[in-house]
């Protein structure tokens, strides 16, 4: 840690970032979905549950833990610290109304990967980095049918984060795999994505789209 606490840990988010909303899948269906979504080259996955009771939501996060540690690939809890501690998922995603990084890492740990919902936000993203996150979200960058109402951002956005932040940048909004390649121009290292992928008859199919704009 340096003195600001900013970890000097390397952390690796980069390409498709899949966002396992529960408004898109079921507890059956969620294993198969993800496994899919990580066939055709996701990268990170995000577990995103607004609605369920504790106890579908912590049996849903461990199946998520165990599916993404046999592929390798992280898994972060959204908004829920405490529950990315009992599940042993790798971190947490934190918007506006939820605990601090500094909360978050005391309760999870050095090693935990931490992700902040900056909006359209550049000076929240500095803050978040001087806090110590691992990476920083911005979004939505094109018209969203999971938030409709959220804050747009723009491309000098991301661009100037780019060149200011030392950290992994994730995209997100409205999404698809036509439109993410302006996004990886302009200086996304990941995008992040939910129906885009599970909107679709063929998930595996689609996020291998989308894997192909990081090739």
């Amino acid at each position: 840690m340096t003195e600001l606490g900013v970890t000097t840990r390397p952390v690796l988010i980069h390409g498709l970032y899949a966002i396992a909303d529960s408004a898109y899948l079921t507890p059956q269906t969620l294993v198969t979905q993800v496994g899919a979504a990580i066939e055709g080259g996701a990268r990170v996955v995000q577990y995103r549950d607004k609605h369920s009771p504790p106890a579908t939501r912590l049996a849903n996060a461990l199946a998520l833990v165990a599916l993404c540690r046999a592929h390798a690939v992280p898994l972060i809890v959204n908004d829920d610290a405490q529950l990315a501690l009992e599940s042993g998922a790798a971190g947490v995603h934190l918007g506006r109304d939820d605990s601090d990084v500094p909360a978050a890492r005391r309760l999870l740990g050095d090693a935990a990967i931490i992700g902040v919902s900056c909006y359209n936000e550049g000076e929240r993203a500095r803050r978040a980095r001087d806090q110590g996150a691992d990476y920083v979200a911005f979004g939505r960058f094109f018209p969203s049918h999971t938030k409709p109402q959220a804050v747009s951002a723009n491309l000098d956005l991301l661009r100037q984060a780019r060149a200011e932040l030392s950290l992994p940048i994730v995209a997100i909004g409205g999404i698809t795999a036509e439109n993410g390649a302006t996004l990886v121009a302009a200086g996304a290292h990941a995008l992040a994505v939910i129906e885009g992928l599970w909107g679709q008859a063929d998930v595996r199919a689609a996020a291998a789209r989308y894997a192909e704009l990081f090739n």
